[in-house]
């Protein structure tokens, strides 16, 4: 199998797998159905076309750079005519929506050389706007980190760190530890499952499936490590 890879930075993402009326929340990391959503926009595929092609994706995700989770109040004011001709302004109810700001992350999908490849080509000349989550989130810079031979563990454990120099510094460790999230082989038991498998997403009948996932860690080098990482022996202290 073959792996492309994608870097999703930007000074605000958003990922949401359950937002309901004028909450909009946002996972801690990016989710299959809007990583595969920011794929079918670099491939032109519209919101009702269908997304056959693409629904046998595997994916994973890496967490470089958690970020910090910001929450935004927005107000909007709808217009209304009276009898008179005059018009009013009444209020629409307050609504909360959440970021996640300054954030990176690895995501990867795992499919034919052929699809994989195309999907890369598509990222680097995109023929819809990309963004992380939500419209108002452009990623920051070029999104492609290319096509890799193996599966999503192999890739995930094996592309470098992609957090900000600023972020690796702060981190003296020459290596670090970082959470990964991957589609759930099938049969493995005691998967988590989240509902973010998408199946249409035409505004008329938009609609997501459940999948599994498993949880693990990787380690990766720092580029800007000076202090070797030791682990802690508490008992050491009482040693003859």
């Amino acid at each position: 199998m073959t792996v492309v890879a994608l870097r999703l930075a930007g000074p605000m993402q958003s990922w949401g797998s359950g937002s309901r009326f004028v909450r909009r929340s946002s996972e801690r990391e990016p989710t299959k159905s809007g990583v595969l959503g920011l794929v079918a926009a670099a491939k032109g595929i519209r919101r009702t076309d269908s997304l056959e092609e693409i629904l046998d994706l595997r994916f994973g995700v890496r967490v470089d750079q958690p970020g910090r989770l910001m929450r935004d109040f927005q107000t909007a004011q709808r217009p209304k005519t009276n009898r008179d001709g005059s018009v009013s302004w009444t209020s629409m109810p307050l609504s909360h929506r959440y970021y996640l700001s300054d954030a990176v992350y690895v995501a990867v999908l795992e499919g034919e050389s052929a699809l994989v490849e195309g999907i890369d080509a598509a990222l680097r000349r995109p023929e819809f706007p990309l963004y992380l989550g939500r419209r108002s989130c452009p990623p920051a810079g070029p999104v492609a980190l290319g096509v890799f031979d193996g599966d999503l563990g192999t890739a995930l454990a094996s592309i470098p760190w992609q957090a900000g120099s600023r972020e690796q510094r702060r981190h003296r460790e020459r290596s670090v530890r970082v959470a990964t999230i991957c589609d759930a082989p099938v049969g493995v038991a005691g998967a988590e499952m989240v509902r973010d498998e998408p199946v249409s997403f035409d505004p008329n009948r938009r609609q997501h499936g459940w999948r599994p996932i498993t949880r693990d860690v990787v380690e990766l080098p720092n580029p800007h490590g000076v202090v070797d990482t030791v682990e802690h022996d508490p008992m050491s202290a009482l040693g003859g």
